[in-house]
């Protein structure tokens, strides 16, 4: 219509719709979807907002729940040091106790061997004398006898310590071979 009219060369009139009272309902339109959609940013802020109310608090929960696994992880981690702290000193004793015991039975042996030197001695079988010598020397037995008289064999009346009584037996087995040596060689010059 308006380009008839404009063809005629009549004035143009304005249209209805251009009139202010046209205009308010678009404006009112507008204005409701600015509020809609500021509710919805609102709506959305408030969703995001409680889910990461959420996350927080369950990160808090995990952070509470690795802090009392960590401080249970030091707990143990003690217990273990105290442990093998514990197992290092069992070793230690045991170690110990082991080369007692090693000590004792050198010593033990070496006082069988005494003995056995001084039996043989007493049989004056001065061939096994010499064995037992020997391998006590072998064995490096000597130094397992005591340089001191216990007390119960002080009150028996020995007098003598199982070293000094082994160096006696020695320099008597010593001396009867010797004698037998010079035997030997006066028998062998008288034939």
């Amino acid at each position: 219509m308006k380009l008839e009219k404009r063809s005629q060369g009549g004035p143009v009139e304005p249209e209805e719709d251009m009139t202010p009272k046209g205009k308010k309902p678009v404006v009112l339109y507008i204005m409701i979807l600015f509020i809609a959609a500021f509710l919805l940013m609102a709506w959305s802020f408030a969703s995001h907002q409680r889910s990461n109310t959420e996350a927080i608090g369950k990160l808090q929960s995990s952070v509470t729940a690795m802090q009392g696994v960590q401080d249970r992880m030091l707990s143990l981690q003690d217990e273990l040091e105290a442990a093998q702290a514990q197992i290092e000193e069992l070793e230690r004793q045991a170690e110990l106790r082991d080369s007692e015991m090693k000590a004792y039975d050198r010593q033990y042996m070496a006082l069988a061997r005494l003995y056995s030197l001084e039996r043989l001695y007493r049989q004056e079988n001065l061939e096994g004398c010499r064995k037992v010598i020997d391998g006590m020397e072998a064995e490096d037995l000597v130094v397992c006898l005591s340089d001191n008289l216990p007390l119960s064999e002080q009150e028996l009346g020995l007098i003598a310590s199982p070293w000094e009584r082994y160096h006696q037996l020695k320099e008597a087995v010593e001396a009867r071979e010797a004698e037998a040596t010079q035997e030997e060689a006066l028998d062998e010059v008288e034939q």
